[in-house]
């Protein structure tokens, strides 16, 4: 069935639903595999290292692959890249299920990014082509950016339901019927489409996009490890750098270039991914420390650190439509500045909590303003993302709009996550001072609140509530700089919004115009 086909309009909402439930799954996907790091570290015997890059290898192949990903859709059909995507997806999904060494699981978590970069991007395109009234497309818009960040809360109460009755390859698993389901609705139901130019994939474009996201994100997952001052790092970002340079220089020249980088001179396109960016900054990079304090200072199990999250899916799931016609009423611009400065105060109020903090009068709270604040970012900006360019683009749009949410939440939990370790590793240390513990046990303490509550339990049991409450103690205190430095940085995109996002309203006349 072809994009010009009658029936496609008939079946928009449901084309719209299995789009959605194949975004579900790849977003999921993505933070799923948290909560089986214990398992897995017992099971494969995973040191930390390899835990880090059990769960950063999909992110890194992701966010590397997603540009070219989303030009292959543009140029040899975004439903065959989606249908491809899936099937790849599925079958590296099982490879990891059964992987029996940690380098096997870090491998096939890899190739599952490749899967997701030809996903992702395809159901956005799709929905652009699909939904060609501007009001109902942003509308379509603000139910997929719901699915998105209700699947950033889900991912966590899933993994935990899994690893309650069944082994850890369970959460990869899990994948396969949903692919089955996606990929049966959608050969009956998904329409082709494409950049009609018809014009071949520019091979040096391609391999630049891929060599520069790369990088950049392999740089920001390192920097913590490495220092971020350090000679490799500093090294690394100027490649990085240089690379865009190379990028940008070569994509101006060619008649028919992977990105035409341009479209970054509208405002609107430019200030949109930049507010995405930001807002994922500040959600993964709270979403990286809410599941550490629930279980951690909290003392929640695995699937109950999962269940308290639920209100982040709820206030997303249920702002996100509404965020869209706001965006039409009163103006992208103000409407995501709100949302910045929504997020900003839900960072503010965690920041307040304590290891006795009330869940409703407090942490849901907190959670609410965050979740309503991405949905308000979110669903406007990334119509503003994907109304800045023609359909015949969309897939490459949609590319620059999701390589801005990867690279912006790796990025948030890197720093966020660097604060919080430079405050909580010297406070643990003092407040340890003078117990009789081993070297050992003070640097596995200090490297992780984990570290510390091992040492608790081998300790003496006159002392394992002082070892307890001396890491409590350290772990808030980075965790309330670390919640300030996230709020700061979603002001400041907040600002950016307003100065930079054109307002551009939608009256009824316009509305009336459109339908």
């Amino acid at each position: 069935m072809n994009i010009s086909d009658p029936r496609v309009h008939a079946r928009r909402w449901a084309i719209l639903a299995v789009l959605c439930l194949s975004l579900f799954m790849v977003v999921v996907d993505n933070l799923i595999v948290n909560v089986a790091l214990p398992t897995l570290s017992r099971e494969l015997n995973a040191g930390t290292s390899a835990l880090q890059w059990i769960v950063d290898s999909y992110s890194l192949v992701f966010a590397g692959l997603l540009l070219a990903g989303g030009g292959l859709g543009d140029r040899f059909g975004r439903k065959g890249a989606l249908q491809v995507g899936l099937v790849l997806f599925a079958a590296c999904s099982t490879m990891a299920a059964f992987a029996n060494s940690t380098s096997s699981l870090i491998f096939w978590r890899g190739a599952m990014g490749i899967g997701a970069a030809l996903v992702f991007p395809a159901t956005l395109a799709i929905i652009t082509n699909v939904f060609t009234d501007p009001v109902e497309r942003a509308k379509a818009i603000g139910v997929w950016s719901a699915v998105s960040g209700a699947a950033v809360a889900f991912g966590p109460v899933a993994g935990g339901l899994l690893l309650e009755h069944f082994w850890w390859g369970s959460v990869f698993l899990i994948n396969v019927p949903i692919v089955a389901i996606a990929l049966a609705l959608g050969y009956r139901l998904v329409p082709t489409s494409k950049d009609p130019s018809g014009h071949n994939i520019e091979p040096l474009g391609f391999v630049l996009s891929i060599a520069m996201i790369g990088l950049l994100v392999f740089t920001v997952i390192e920097g913590p490890h490495r220092g971020w001052g350090s000679a490799a790092t500093l090294v690394s970002f100027a490649l990085a750098a240089a690379l865009l340079a190379m990028f940008i220089a070569w994509e101006l020249r060619v008649p028919n270039p992977l990105l035409d980088v341009r479209t970054f001179r509208n405002a609107r396109f430019s200030a949109g991914s930049s507010a995405i960016f930001i807002a994922f900054f500040a959600l993964f990079g709270f979403t990286f420390l809410v599941t550490q304090y629930f279980q951690y200072v909290r003392g929640y199990s695995t699937l109950s650190s999962g269940l308290h999250t639920l209100p982040f899916a709820v206030g997303a799931g249920v702002t996100a439509p509404s965020a869209a016609r706001l965006a039409l009423k009163f103006g992208t611009k103000r409407v995501v500045t709100w949302g910045l400065l929504s997020m900003a105060i839900g960072l503010f109020i965690a920041s307040q909590l304590s290891p006795a903090s009330s869940y409703w009068g407090v942490i849901v709270p907190s959670m609410l303003f965050l979740a309503s604040g991405l949905a308000c970012v979110t669903s406007p900006s990334t119509e503003a993302v994907m109304g800045s360019v023609s359909r015949e683009k969309a897939g490459v749009a949609s590319a620059v709009n999701d390589t801005a949410r990867e690279v912006g939440g790796t990025l948030g939990v890197a720093v966020v996550g660097s604060v919080f370790a430079s405050l909580y590793g010297p406070r643990i240390i003092d407040n340890l001072a003078g117990m009789p513990i081993p070297k050992e046990g003070l640097d596995a303490a200090e490297s992780s609140m984990a570290g510390a509550l091992v040492v608790a339990e081998r300790a003496p049991a006159a002392g394992q509530g002082m070892i307890v409450d001396a890491a409590r103690d350290a772990f808030m205190h980075g965790w309330t700089t670390a919640c300030l430095v996230a709020a700061a940085v979603a002001v400041v995109g907040s600002f950016v919004a307003l100065a930079f996002l054109p307002n551009r309203g939608t009256t009824p006349a316009d509305v009336s115009a459109a339908a």
